[in-house]
């Protein structure tokens, strides 16, 4: 069996969909999907080729990449987080359906997102705040969330050193995009045939360089005949 090809997701990021369809499309290579906090390191492992750390080829990770070089990756976005704020069950903010930035002025932000962040804010002590999908892959009971209307939307998208390549990360590309099986990667990124638009420029430029021809005297003067309206019958003097 080969190797496995291997995703990495942050918390929150469910690609389902996305392996459901590749393993309906390549039984033969198995698709890994693997836990990452850090994405960098990831992608760019400070010991590569360890055996005992999983080689990941691409990452569904939120933008922008902390300490990766932007020029370094290649980006597909994907859709945009909705924020929330997360509080002990019997905060106030309980009682509100949405919440907004001024509403939390007063509040002690605790930082961070995992289970230690949220023991602390079950307990009463400040609040939290973390993209809608990383709250609700916890399946925290003790915590209330609450969407703030007026915060900027976290982004998630596909990412992958511009160093990496091949058929399978092609693959997973098509996959991710929508691409049909039946699509072909090489017949949508063929070039058009670059005679084509040099025949059709060579014809209209000799459509234009062709002089139009001179219409014969004779000729013209029976066109102008033709075009001049005809005299109405002549009424003679009339006679008492």
């Amino acid at each position: 069996m080969p190797d496995p090809f291997v995703i990495g997701v942050v918390a929150g990021v469910t690609p389902d969909r996305w392996v459901r369809v590749w393993r309906e499309r390549m039984p033969d290579v198995p698709l890994q999907v693997v836990p990452v906090e850090d994405v960098a390191a990831a992608l760019h492992p400070a010991v590569p080729g360890d055996p005992a750390v999983p080689a990941v080829r691409m990452v569904f990770a939120r933008l922008p990449v902390d300490g990766a070089d932007a020029d370094g990756l290649h980006v597909i976005p994907l859709w945009e987080e909705t924020p929330v704020v997360v509080a002990a069950k019997d905060h106030p903010v309980k009682v509100f359906d949405a919440v907004t930035e001024a509403d939390l002025a007063d509040e002690e932000l605790y930082p961070g997102w995992d289970e230690g962040a949220l023991d602390i804010v079950a307990a009463g002590h400040g609040i939290a705040r973390m993209p809608q999908s990383v709250f609700r892959a916890t399946g925290r009971k003790d915590l209330v969330a609450r969407p703030i209307t007026d915060a900027a939307p976290s982004r998630v998208g596909l990412v992958w050193p511009r160093s990496e390549g091949g058929p399978l990360v092609d693959e997973f590309i098509g996959i991710v995009r929508g691409r049909t099986a039946n699509s072909s990667r090489a017949e949508a990124a063929a070039p058009a045939d670059p005679a084509e638009p040099t025949r059709r420029r060579g014809t209209e430029q000799q459509r234009r360089a062709t002089p139009k021809r001179a219409t014969p005297p004779v000729q013209k003067h029976k066109q102008q005949q033709r075009h001049q309206p005809k005299p109405g019958p002549k009424q003679g003097k009339r006679h008492r």
